[in-house]
């Protein structure tokens, strides 16, 4: 999902460029409704990551505390769980192997877009996000187009030779489930699941990076029976 791969991708390029596991998974039900789920798992270098939050700032940036990452956490889940059309979040954060889930379900996927756009910009202290112009989600009831946000390459190629090769250790995955079968998909690096009620895309963050258009892609569902 945009936003939150937005934020999964900055929290690897500020500092935690490392073996990464990032899902992304939402489920559409015919009406439009539906529930996503989003998880980063850095457990592979919690040693580093430790290393890094010990600190007082790292390249001139401040170094959050624990504590900090934690309000601000629990301040998105409560702006989220308070917007029209979004219920039932739930915020799993571990501090100990890193790992940190957040799942919500939606009335309408524009109530989802509406609900992340306003909640990021009460948080961010800029005050243009041209990222929040985008809308990565869109269905008519017979397919959904998906895609994410422009990264920029920029903080990449400034990273050291050993820590690009990390970023390509890692994986980011993309799922796309459904009530009634997938009839196509556009995106040639996708996979249909067995039942043909759900759509994969697997990379890895470095190439995400360099490509966000690599996981786009537009899905188009059966008609429904009557």
């Amino acid at each position: 999902m945009k936003t939150f791969a937005y934020f999964g991708m900055i929290f690897i390029l500020f500092g935690f460029t490392s073996c990464i596991e990032i899902i992304d998974d939402i489920t559409l039900k015919n009406d439009g409704s539906g529930t996503l789920k989003y998880s980063i798992n850095l457990s592979s270098n919690k040693v580093k990551i430790n290393s890094i939050l010990a600190l007082d700032s790292l390249e001139n940036k401040k170094v959050p505390s624990i504590a900090e990452i934690e309000a601000e956490i629990i301040s998105f889940k409560n702006k989220l769980d308070a917007k029209t059309g979004i219920s039932q979040v739930i915020v799993d954060y571990n501090f100990t192997d890193f790992i940190f889930k957040i799942q919500c379900d939606f009335t309408s996927v524009s109530a989802l877009q509406t609900a992340i756009k306003e909640v990021v910009q009460e948080l961010s202290k800029e005050k243009n996000m041209p990222e929040l112009d985008h809308n990565w989600l869109s269905w008519d009831g017979t397919k959904i187009v998906r895609s994410i946000p422009d990264i920029t390459t920029k903080r990449v190629n400034e990273l050291k030779p050993e820590d690009i090769e990390l970023l390509k250790t890692g994986n980011y995955t993309s799922i796309s489930r459904f009530e009634r079968m997938v009839e196509k998909f556009d995106n040639p690096s996708a996979t249909l699941s067995k039942n043909k009620l759900a759509v994969m895309i697997r990379t890895n963050p470095y190439a995400l990076s360099q490509n966000s258009n690599i996981l786009e892609n537009t899905i188009y569902l059966s008609p429904i029976k009557n």
